[in-house]
């Protein structure tokens, strides 16, 4: 069997973000496709937000380094305010002293066939940038999304940093793998000489983990008496690229209009992240009584709560075309109603289409984002509301993405190294 060292910063206990699920299910999945990974990450000191229900699902028995690192917010301030330097490209920077010599005693340890680390912490690509250089071993880097794009960063200098970064990465890796097909595209285009080695591994979720959650729901006690219809954000909504002003303002109209009230919807926001700016919106808008805020969930009780929303909410701006939330696929596991607030150009309304779900309006088009709602409560208070189709759920598994993993890494996998030496 060939073995992989992989360079992950999101990894458990890391809580707070579907990021984590990418490294954990390929860690889990690719001994199945003959690969036998070991796993680099930061010591869990720098997560802000910790939980121990994913660790129990580390393979027993792979080799995990948790290298020195620090949050440069949080253990390099006073009053939490820190020089600039520190936190370019992230904030997690130091990891970068640990975990260098971690990963050279890990491929001494190991024997590795090939490296690979994945975005969206930068410092794990500088990471695997300098471990291939030293030991010479092929290495897959893992963008996830774009990291230098218009607009983003919103700073000039760590822009500028940014783009160092990625121009160092593709003058050394062997193979570079991107979740949508706007940003294989856009990279395509930025590194034209690297196009043919750029491939598209999306998302997904995990079976295993769903079906957990299914089983749990059995197990649980009977479901209260009927409510009203819950229309469920599960994670982050960003100000900048996820601020859900235009359906605030169609719910606005719909509860103007009497066509809801408290009784009938609630809009669960949940594990915003930006509570109190969503509270203010609400207010500002007079629907306080139809949106609830909610804290956190393990990872397995989120799962449960899309399995028994009655509908889901997706939301991506148009800044973010090239881009596909990580929960857009377990959403169509979920098998419920989704509304879809995103450019109809971008990747992630293509594949709600492609799924059968026509509920669907750009986040900035404040009479589209009314239209969408209308159908989509009318349809859902009447249960005709589309499902996702099963050949598009099935697709979008997590074992099947470990499958394309497995395929590019046996184009590059190269024979055991004896030593990680350096290289002059």
């Amino acid at each position: 069997m060939k073995r992989v060292l992989m360079i992950s910063f999101q990894f458990p206990p890391m809580a707070g973000t579907s990021g984590v699920q990418r490294a954990l299910r390929f860690a889990q999945q690719l001994p199945a496709q003959g690969w036998e990974p070991s796993v680099l990450t930061a010591h869990p000191r720098v997560h802000e937000y910790t939980g121990d229900d994913l660790v129990a699902e580390i393979p027993a028995g792979m080799p995990v380094r948790r290298a020195f690192a620090l949050d440069a917010a949080r253990h390099l301030s006073i009053g939490r305010r820190y020089p600039g330097f520190l936190a370019r490209p992230d904030r997690w920077h130091s990891w970068l002293l640990g975990a260098v010599p971690a990963g050279l005693k890990l491929i001494r340890e190991t024997r590795p066939d090939a490296l690979w680390s994945t975005y969206p912490i930068p410092t794990a690509h500088l990471i695997g940038y300098w471990l291939s250089r030293l030991s010479g071993l092929p290495w897959v880097a893992d963008f996830r999304d774009p990291m230098a794009h218009d607009g983003y960063p919103a700073d000039p200098v760590l822009w500028q940093r940014f783009a160092a970064i990625e121009r160092r990465v593709f003058s050394r890796a062997t193979r570079f793998t991107f979740t949508t097909p706007g940003a294989a595209r856009l990279y395509a285009r930025r590194f034209p000489e690297a196009a043919d080695r750029i491939r598209v591994i999306e998302n997904g979720y995990s079976e295993d983990a769903f079906q957990q959650a299914e089983r749990a729901l059995r197990d649980a006690a009977p479901a209260a008496p009927a409510g009203p219809r819950v229309l469920l954000h599960s994670g982050i909504v960003y100000p900048d690229w996820r601020s859900p002003v235009r359906l605030f303002e169609a719910l606005a109209a719909a509860k103007a209009e009497g066509r809801v009230d408290a009784a009938r919807l609630r809009l669960r926001l949940r594990a915003s992240a930006h509570d109190d700016f969503l509270r203010a919106m609400a207010r500002a808008h007079g629907i306080e009584d139809l949106v609830e805020l909610a804290p956190p969930l393990p990872y397995a009780d989120a799962l449960a709560e899309m399995l028994r929303a009655d509908g889901l909410l997706l939301l991506q701006s148009n800044d973010c075309n090239d881009q596909i939330p990580a929960k857009a696929y377990e959403y169509l596991r979920a098998r419920r109603p989704i509304l879809t607030l995103a450019d109809p150009a971008g990747d992630t309304a293509q594949l709600m289409r492609r799924a059968g779900l026509p509920h669907q309006a750009a986040l900035e088009d404040g009479p589209g984002v009314d239209a969408a709602l209308r159908r989509f409560l009318d349809d859902l208070f009447d249960a005709r509301a589309a499902l996702p189709a099963p050949q598009a759920v099935a697709a979008a598994s997590r074992e099947s993405r470990t499958g394309e993993l497995a395929r590019v890494l046996d184009e590059v996998g190269a024979p055991s190294m004896p030593t990680a030496e350096a290289r002059p």
